[in-house]
């Protein structure tokens, strides 16, 4: 069995090799043939990269949005700490600040991601150029022999949308290396539940002060 597939696999092989050299022979008698190949190739490669420019693009602009979301929350914890420590609820104010520097974890990965496709965006970019200028030179090659030529289009979208999250997003990140506190964080739905206590309680606090009323 096993030399039955060893030649097996050495006549398909020499079947490729021997269709390969056909159609080397083919093209080389026919040039016009090659350029053809050549030009529809091309084309090819220039309709994927377009197609993953476009991807890069659309992935982009959710990351973009995704960290201008979290820029936002961050901002809102940073408020919730302060309000906590002020209000002397340390042990929320760990909490919350443990929520904090996980929301900038994720903020750094998502910032990391979006370079990234920054970069795979301008690689992709400047892949399409060197085809386009390969193509104006075929192009400008043929047209000196008096031969067709189709050139395939040299257009390059925009790069991703949004490459920067904002101001909001770089003061996060400023933030973040300023946290330092160990506490292990809650749970989020247990913490937003912590939270919302807390701000019942300051309101309570509010409303008594305000009638006179000594706090409990």
């Amino acid at each position: 069995m096993a030399g039955a597939a060893a030649m097996s696999g050495s006549w398909f092989e020499q079947l490729e090799a021997q269709l390969e050299q056909q159609l080397e022979a083919f093209l080389s008698s026919r040039p016009e043939q090659r350029q053809l190949l050549e030009e529809e190739e091309q084309r090819e490669r220039q309709q994927r990269l377009k197609r993953r420019q476009l991807e890069v693009q659309a992935e982009a602009e959710r990351l973009r949005r995704a960290l201008l979301e979290l820029a936002t929350e961050i901002t809102q914890w940073q408020g919730r700490v302060e309000r906590a420590r002020a209000a002397g609820a340390s042990a929320l104010a760990d909490q919350a600040e443990a929520r904090l520097r996980q929301l900038m974890g994720l903020g750094r990965d998502r910032w990391q991601a979006l370079s990234s496709l920054g970069d795979e965006f301008r690689r992709l970019d400047a892949d399409l150029a060197a085809l386009q200028r390969e193509q104006e030179q075929q192009a400008a090659t043929a047209a000196a022999s008096g031969a067709p030529a189709q050139a395939g289009s040299g257009e390059r979208g925009p790069g991703p949308a949004g490459a920067t999250p904002g101001s909001q997003a770089e003061a996060a990140g400023a933030a973040a290396a300023a946290a330092s506190s160990p506490a292990t964080p809650l749970d989020p739905i247990e913490l937003e539940a912590a939270w919302s206590a807390f701000e019942a309680q300051q309101e309570l606090e509010q409303l008594r002060r305000r009638h006179g009323t000594p706090p409990v």
